[in-house]
């Protein structure tokens, strides 16, 4: 049977990135927004708080841990700020409930030429370096985020008439991006990309065709984007690919399996390993990972971090064996589906509900790989 042990991200129990914000931050962070409190004193409870949860990871056992995001107001908010001629407006989709009831939410929006001002995740990393012992992981959105939330309509044909040049100007900022992150000694980068898992949903297309758009020109340009970003990537840094649905206070964007777009993108996109949202029936079954290139590792989301229910490790296993019939054990891994807290204030659990969580990763896949 293959062994627990991997000397190199991905490990066989992680998470996807954010964490459930304790309540003093939630409070700095509302604070400092509403200039009640200074961003020293706002820095000095955020490093505390990040400190804390960087040991939360590190007793229950994962060998990659990140910041929690807990810089961000949400998950692609500090992309946003390190930008000139980027801002938000609110997205032309909505996250829904079980009950069908809607959710606004507000999108990126480009304004002008694009220019990465300062570094993106940078702070984030050379702070959370500095704090464990074990590998650091930086999360980041993909670049399809910043412009298929509010497709054409979220770019203004002032800044770019044609569309392809605000492409180019992402790749090349993303690009940036990973070189500093190199050179600062992230080795370990996670892309989450929600537009592709998005556009295999045939509602979300038809509603891609309705406003003018052809879906499956975007999902050849967000390709094309991917595969500039990740070519030539900085020598020995390892590239997850985060698969999501969308995750917003235990609601969703999208429902579908990854059969549209498997061949090429488990057969043609140049990174490590793909984290996949398996959690749900909403993602479709395991068929689609016979496309997995050789030696390439998929990390199945089968805990929801939208519900405090716990998985049995049984039914873990179960899962991870069905799974192995399209990709050997060695190259699979386990985490949750998305992260337990994409925005400050979603909270769809408790904090020890949280630990639980994690800590059943972590136990399940001891199990599974010993």
């Amino acid at each position: 049977m293959a062994g627990y042990e991997r000397n190199t991200p991905p490990f066989r129990a992680e998470h996807i990135g954010s964490l459930l914000r304790p309540p003093e931050l939630i409070a700095a962070h509302h604070d400092v927004a509403a200039g009640t409190l200074s961003a020293d004193a706002f820095r000095a409870v955020l490093e505390k708080c990040i400190r804390e949860v960087v040991l939360l990871q590190e007793n229950t056992g994962l060998e990659s841990v990140t910041d929690g995001e807990f810089r961000r107001g949400s998950y692609f908010a500090h992309f946003i700020d390190a930008l000139d001629g980027m801002t938000d407006e609110v997205s032309l989709f909505a996250f829904h409930d079980d009950a069908g009831k809607k959710y606004e939410f507000r999108a990126p929006h480009v304004v002008g030429k694009l220019q990465r001002k300062r570094g993106i995740s940078t702070e984030e990393f050379q702070f959370l370096k500095n704090v464990t012992q074990k590998t650091p992981k930086v999360t980041m959105p993909s670049p399809s985020t910043m412009h298929f939330l509010r497709g054409r309509k979220g770019v203004d044909t002032t800044a770019y008439p044609d569309e392809d040049r605000m492409f180019d100007d992402l790749v090349r900022i993303y690009r940036e991006e990973l070189a500093d992150l190199a050179r600062l000694g992230a080795r370990y980068i996670q892309i989450d990309e929600v537009p592709l898992a998005m556009l295999c949903d045939p509602a979300i297309a038809e509603t891609v065709r309705q406003r003018g758009e052809d879906p499956v020109r975007l999902v050849r340009k967000y390709f094309a984007m991917l595969d500039g970003v990740v070519k030539d990537r900085p020598k020995g840094m390892t590239i997850g690919l985060h698969l999501c649905r969308g995750n917003y206070k235990a609601k969703w964007l999208a429902a579908g399996g990854y059969d549209a777009i498997a061949e090429r993108l488990f057969g043609g996109v140049d990174v490590d390993a793909y984290f996949l949202e398996y959690d749900s029936p909403r993602a479709g079954d395991f068929t689609p990972l016979k496309y997995l290139s050789p030696h390439k590792i998929a990390v199945l989301g089968l805990i929801s971090s939208k519900s405090p229910e716990m998985e049995s490790i049984d039914h873990l296993k179960r899962r991870v064996d069905e799974a192995s019939r399209f990709v050997p054990l060695e190259r699979l891994a386990i985490s949750p589906q998305c992260g337990f807290a994409t925005s400050v204030g979603s909270k769809p659990m408790s904090l020890d509900e949280q630990i639980r969580k994690i800590e059943l990763i972590v136990n399940a896949s001891r199990q599974i790989w010993r």
